[in-house]
C-alpha cells in the first residue's frame, strides 16, 4: 500500500527538477542497487513575517535564501525545488514589487521585494521554500553539516523596474547564517529567528522543518540480466520486477545500511514530532491505521538507529557497534546481522521506509497549513527554553552579599564609622577585581573552545562562529533586595488603579474601590526611559531600546532629549529637567490608557548610559517624582560611573577630566570627581549616595566590563574598592 501511495504522493512532489550532483562512480558490480538505494535532504524554510523594527534606511528590502554542505570538500548547494504561498500576502501594489525569484546561477530563492516605510512595520511573507540536497556525494548519511545563509537586500526607494532588480542583486546590506548539524538531518522541526545585525534591526520570524526522503528521481533505464535474458526496468514502474536476478547484481554493502537506518530514524522522528505537534495545538491526526502498517519492520526495528550510532569524539567520526570511518570510507567490523540480510529484503525495506517517510512528510506539510499559527507559537515557546539552556554556557553564575544600605544610607541610624565597619567585613576583595574578572572571563572562554556542540538543534552562528569574538557574560546575583515603599498622589487616586506589582503577565482582578472585572478589561502599563550619558544623542540607546522591544513588543517608551547638548551642567538642574520630561510623559500615556481601558498596574522601568544613571538618580530625590516611585519595576545601568572618578586608574582619561575641569569648566566633571566643594561629605555625589534612590526598583542590573577605560570598574559596580581602604588621606568618617 504504501509503495502505491508514495508514488501517487510523489507525481508532484517537487515543482522543478533537481539538479543531480556529480556523485563517485560506483563499482560495475553495484550498479543496479547503487542506482535505487539513494536518499536526499528536503528543508523546508517558512517565511512568516519580517517584523522592522529599527531599520536605519527606508526603501526596497528582499530576503535572499542560499544553503551548502558545511564539509569544505563538498561544496555543493541545496537546489531549491517548491515554492508554496500557504497564505496570501497583506501587501498592496504600492509596497511590492515582482514576485519571488529562483536563481539558478547560486541555486538562490528570493522573496518579492518588499518596501519598508516606517519602523515597527510589519510584512506578513507567508511563503515556503523547500531545498533539496543530495547525498549522492556521500559514502552513507551526511556526517556534514549544513549552512543555511540569510542575506538582506536593500535598494533605495526611488528605484523601480529593471534598476530596481539590478540594486537588490548588488550587494547584501546584511547576513545571518545557521548551522544545521549532522544530527538535526534526520528530522527538525524548529523555530529560527533572523536578526541580521545592530545596524539593521529587524525580526524575520522563521521555521525549518527538515525530513530525510528517499531520491524521487531515478535513472531512465536500468538493465538488470535474467535467466532468459535482459529485462529493461523503467523508472516508475512497480519495485517487484526489479528483485528478480538483483542477488547476482550486486552485494549489500555499508552505504546501503546506514542509509536504510537513516531512513528508519528519520521515519521514527517525523512520526513523534508530529504527535508532538498534534498534541501542542490540540489537532488530533489520526495516525492508526499507518502505526498498525508498520509493525511488519521487525528485522530494521532490531538494527541500531542511526541517531544511536553517530558520535563525534574530539573531531574524529566514530560510529558504534562495530562501524567505524576511517579516511572518510565506513568499515564495517563485526555484525553479522547485516550480512543476513539479502539484497532483494534490502531494497524492499528500503522502498517501503521511502514511501512510509514521504507520506508522513506530506502530512505534515497539510497538517503546518492548516495549523501555521500555534505550531510557529508553539516552536517559539520551545526555542526560546532551549536557547536559555543553549546560551548559558557563555554565562557564568555567582552569588555575591552587598548591604543595600552601603548605597541608601540616609536612615540608618548607626555611627558612620560603624557603617563603614561593616561593609568592609562584608566584602572580600581580591588584589585587581578587574583583572581577576577578566582572567576568569579567559578562561571560560578556553573551556567553550574546546568544546564541541553536538546537538540537534539549529545553532546560530553569530554566536557559535567564533568564540573568542563572544564576550562572557559573568552574573552576580544579590539575593538581599531592598524593600518597596508606598508612596500616594493625588494626581494618582482619581485614577482606578490595580495594585499588582509582582504580576509580570498582568494585574489581579481587584480593583480600588470597584468590582472585579474581567482580565481582559483591565491594561497593564509598561514604560520605559532611556537616559543617554555625557554629550549623548536621544538615540544613543536604540540598540538597547530594540532589544527590550524583543523581549516585549507591548512596551510604551521614551527616549529622553530633555539634556541633549546640556550635560556639561549641574547634576541637580539635568535631574530636574529629566524629572518633568518623565512626568509629563507619564501623564500621558496614563490618561490615554484610563480613557481606553481600564489602567491596572504601572511599571515604570529606566535605562542609563554613563552618566545618564547619575541623572537618573538625581531626578528620583525631585519631589515631583515621589508619588510615582511605587511604580519603579527594573533598573539597568549600563556602565554607570556611581561612585563617581575618585579612585579612577586610567591616566589619560583622567588627563582629559582635569582638562574638561579647568579649560572648560564643566560643572558635572568637579562633581564626578568630588572637586565641587572643599569637604568631601559635601560635594553632590556624596550626599546622593546617602538619598533613597534604587530600593524603590524592583530588579536592579548593573553592567560592567573590566575592559571598560572610561568608568572604573568598581564605580560602574557600586562595590568598595581596594584603593579606597587604603586610602587615609581622602578617607572620611563613614564614607
Amino acid at each position: 500500500m504504501w509503495q502505491q501511495l508514495g508514488w501517487i504522493v510523489g507525481l508532484n512532489y517537487k515543482s522543478r527538477p533537481a539538479k543531480r550532483l556529480p556523485s563517485v562512480k560506483p563499482h560495475p558490480a553495484k550498479v543496479g542497487l547503487v542506482a535505487m538505494l539513494d536518499t536526499v535532504q528536503e528543508i523546508a524554510i517558512y517565511i512568516h513575517r519580517f517584523h522592522n523594527l529599527d531599520l536605519f534606511q527606508q526603501g526596497w528590502y528582499q530576503i535572499k535564501i542560499t544553503m551548502r554542505w558545511e564539509d569544505s570538500e563538498y561544496k555543493s548547494l541545496g537546489t531549491p525545488a517548491r515554492v508554496v504561498q500557504y497564505e496570501a500576502p497583506d501587501l498592496d501594489s504600492n509596497n511590492t514589487y515582482g514576485i519571488w525569484r529562483i536563481d539558478d546561477s547560486d541555486n538562490s530563492f528570493s522573496t518579492q521585494p518588499f518596501r519598508i516605510k516606517y519602523a515597527r512595520q510589519d510584512i506578513h511573507l507567508c511563503i515556503m521554500i523547500s531545498f533539496n540536497l543530495s547525498l549522492g556525494e556521500f559514502e552513507g548519511p551526511s556526517m556534514s553539516a549544513v549552512l543555511l545563509k540569510f542575506e538582506l537586500m536593500y535598494a533605495p526607494t526611488d528605484e523601480n523596474g529593471s534598476d530596481l532588480q539590478a540594486s537588490l542583486d548588488a550587494s547584501p546590506a546584511a547576513v545571518h547564517e545557521f548551522r544545521i548539524p549532522p544530527k538535526a538531518l534526520l528530522g527538525l522541526h524548529s523555530y529560527c529567528p533572523v536578526h541580521f545585525d545592530a545596524f539593521h534591526s529587524v525580526l524575520v520570524d522563521v521555521s525549518v522543518h527538515i525530513s530525510l526522503l528517499k531520491a524521487a528521481s531515478y535513472p531512465p533505464a536500468l538493465k538488470v540480466s535474467s535467466g532468459s535474458g535482459s529485462a529493461e526496468i523503467v523508472a516508475g514502474k512497480r519495485y517487484e520486477s526489479l528483485y528478480q536476478g538483483l542477488d547476482q547484481v550486486a552485494s549489500v554493502d555499508m552505504k546501503d545500511i546506514m542509509l536504510l537506518k537513516a531512513l528508519l530514524t528519520a521515519r521514527d522522528i517525523l512520526l513523534e514530532e508530529l504527535q508532538k505537534l498534534s498534541k501542542a495545538v490540540h489537532q488530533a491526526i489520526d495516525l492508526t491505521e499507518f502505526v498498525a502498517n508498520i509493525d511488519d519492520m521487525k528485522l530494521l526495528n532490531s538494527i541500531p538507529l542511526a541517531s544511536q550510532v553517530v558520535a563525534e569524539v574530539s573531531g574524529q567520526t566514530k560510529l558504534q557497534n562495530g562501524l567505524e570511518k576511517e579516511n572518510g570510507t565506513l568499515v564495517f567490523q563485526s555484525d553479522e546481522k547485516f550480512s543476513s540480510l539479502s539484497r532483494s529484503d534490502l531494497l524492499k525495506y528500503y522502498n517501503s521506509l521511502g514511501d512510509q517517510v514521504l507520506y508522513l512528510w506530506n502530512i505534515f506539510l497539510n497538517f503546518h497549513r492548516a495549523n501555521k499559527s500555534k505550531i510557529l507559537e508553539f516552536l517559539r515557546d520551545a526555542w526560546a527554553k532551549d536557547r536559555r539552556a543553549e546560551w548559558s554556557i557563555w554565562m557564568v553564575h555567582s552569588k555575591v552579599e552587598m548591604p543595600h544600605h552601603y548605597i541608601n544610607s540616609g536612615g540608618d541610624n548607626s555611627s558612620n564609622h560603624g557603617v563603614h565597619r561593616r561593609v568592609s567585613s562584608l566584602w572580600k576583595l581580591a588584589d585587581d577585581p578587574s583583572q581577576a574578572a577578566a582572567m576568569r572571563a579567559e578562561l571560560h572562554r578556553r573551556s567553550i573552545a574546546q568544546m564541541r556542540i553536538n546537538n540537534r538543534s539549529i545553532q546560530d552562528m553569530h554566536i557559535f562562529g567564533d568564540p573568542s569574538r563572544i564576550p562572557i557574560v559573568i552574573v552576580e546575583r544579590v539575593m538581599n533586595a531592598p524593600r518597596r515603599t508606598i508612596s500616594e498622589n493625588s494626581y494618582l487616586r482619581h485614577l482606578e488603579l490595580v495594585d499588582s506589582h509582582d504580576s509580570l503577565t498582568g494585574p489581579s482582578s481587584e480593583v480600588v474601590g470597584k468590582k472585579s472585572t474581567p482580565q481582559s478589561n483591565i491594561h497593564v502599563l509598561k514604560i520605559v526611559i532611556f537616559v543617554h550619558g555625557f554629550q549623548g544623542h536621544h538615540l544613543d540607546l536604540r540598540l538597547v531600546r530594540n532589544q527590550w522591544l524583543l523581549l516585549d513588543p507591548k512596551i510604551e517608551f521614551l527616549m529622553s532629549e530633555a539634556n541633549e547638548d546640556k550635560t556639561s551642567g549641574d547634576f541637580r538642574e539635568m535631574g530636574q529637567r529629566l524629572a518633568g520630561e518623565v512626568i509629563s510623559f507619564l501623564k500621558k500615556r496614563m490618561d490615554k490608557a484610563s480613557r481606553s481601558r481600564r489602567l491596572g498596574d504601572i511599571k515604570i522601568s529606566f535605562v542609563g548610559h554613563s552618566i545618564g544613571n547619575l541623572i537618573i538618580r538625581t531626578a528620583l530625590t525631585d519631589s515631583s517624582m515621589e508619588p510615582f516611585l511605587r511604580y519603579l519595576h527594573t533598573y539597568v545601568s549600563i556602565s554607570g560611573p556611581h561612585l563617581g572618578y575618585l579612585y579612577s586608574s586610567n591616566s589619560l582619561f583622567n588627563s582629559g577630566l582635569w582638562v574638561l575641569k579647568k579649560l572648560k569648566g564643566t560643572q558635572c566633571i568637579h562633581q564626578l570627581t568630588f572637586t565641587d566643594a572643599p569637604d568631601l561629605q559635601n560635594t553632590f555625589l556624596y550626599k546622593l549616595c546617602k538619598q533613597k534612590t534604587l530600593e524603590n526598583f524592583k530588579h536592579i542590573i548593573l553592567l560592567s566590563s573590566p575592559q571598560d577605560g572610561y568608568v572604573p570598574y568598581h564605580s560602574a559596580r557600586i562595590e568598595s574598592c581596594q584603593a579606597a581602604s587604603h586610602d587615609t588621606s581622602k578617607r572620611v568618617e563613614g564614607s
